[in-house]
């Protein structure tokens, strides 16, 4: 019985025009086991069934998610680079998914991916409104709660596509890097739309999920910011002012995770780093398991047993880390 209620929550959406059906093939669905240390439950049994299925193995139940999304960066670019010194203490003493892609480019589908489980069928930055189901649907669905924090975004349920300074002070926000408002049943709602703030209100307590996203400078986007710094070295420089606020907060503790992870590669292939932060990564870890945005996704809903969205249904976990 536990086995058929989780292929239930497996099934793909019905694509219409505004919820396309999944990017690509991706291959026989993936079924998840419970949170590793759900209280009450067991391994389902692997008697057989109707549909061939794989069993994901179990991630740890969170109590708080943060994810930051930087940018336009390949895996060469940062992993080992003087530019980045503060990313690779990170690594060292965390955990590095190795062989980790993006799943399009240009920036846009990236971000959707992350928070919908879809791309959508967005092959550009443009502006956008999707009716899809997305991980906000399915964490208020369970009683949690989430934010997104986007630096320089205008406060109000902020639409447009561009703006600049704000209480976050100098910076440049862009639509394209907030996925959440390019949902309707959130750009609808102000009560939903009111869990869009900038960096001013960051506070790692409030809410279960935090989606975070520094404005074009610090994220690594653009090449020329103040300070004279090259792109990688400013990102770097936010993050080791960033991160702290996180790590050393009252709300971090064992059960947390926080990941690190760029929208896309730019030249040749799309593979990005990928941390993964928390007390039960084993100091170091780096996995060479094949994964992308989707299965990072994918860990989130596994770990709260949130069931899945079109393209996670079909992605594997990063369980190998929590060990």
């Amino acid at each position: 019985m536990l086995l058929a209620i989780m292929l239930s929550a497996c099934n793909l959406p019905a694509p219409s025009a505004n919820n396309p059906a999944p990017d690509a093939a991706r291959g026989t669905p993936y079924v998840s086991a419970p949170p590793c240390d759900a209280p009450g439950t067991a391994t389902p049994s692997a008697s057989p069934i109707a549909t061939p299925t794989l069993m994901l193995p179990c991630v740890p139940s969170f109590s708080h998610v943060y994810v930051i999304v930087m940018e336009n960066q390949s895996f060469d670019h940062i992993v080992g680079s003087a530019s980045a010194p503060y990313i690779n203490s990170l690594i060292a003493r965390y955990g590095l998914a190795a062989n980790y892609n993006g799943v399009a480019h240009p920036s846009q589908p990236n971000y959707l991916a992350l928070f919908s489980g879809s791309t959508q069928g967005n092959t550009d930055d443009f502006r956008h409104d999707y009716t899809a189901t997305t991980i906000a649907d399915q964490l208020e669905a369970r009683g949690k709660t989430w934010k997104v924090f986007a630096q320089n975004v205008p406060l109000n349920c902020y639409t447009d596509v561009l703006a600049s300074g704000g209480e976050d002070g100098p910076g440049e926000y862009v639509r394209r890097h907030n996925p959440a408002i390019s949902f309707t049943g959130i750009s609808g709602s102000p009560a939903r739309c009111a869990n869009i703030t900038d960096f001013t209100h960051f506070d790692p307590a409030t809410a279960d999920y935090a989606f975070i996203v520094p404005n074009t400078c610090n994220d690594m986007h653009d090449t020329i910011c103040p300070g004279g710094l090259n792109n990688v070295a400013n990102g770097d420089s936010f993050l080791k002012e960033f991160v702290p606020k996180i790590l050393n907060s009252s709300a971090w503790d064992d059960r947390s995770a926080l990941f690190i992870t760029w929208d896309e590669a730019i030249g040749i292939g799309n593979r990005v780093p990928t941390l993964v932060i928390s007390n039960k990564v084993p100091q170091g870890f780096q996995s060479a398991t094949e994964h992308d945005h989707y299965s990072l996704l994918r860990t989130i809903q596994d770990a709260w047993g949130l069931g899945c969205l079109a393209n996670t249904c079909t992605a594997n976990n990063l369980a190998e880390f929590f060990r």
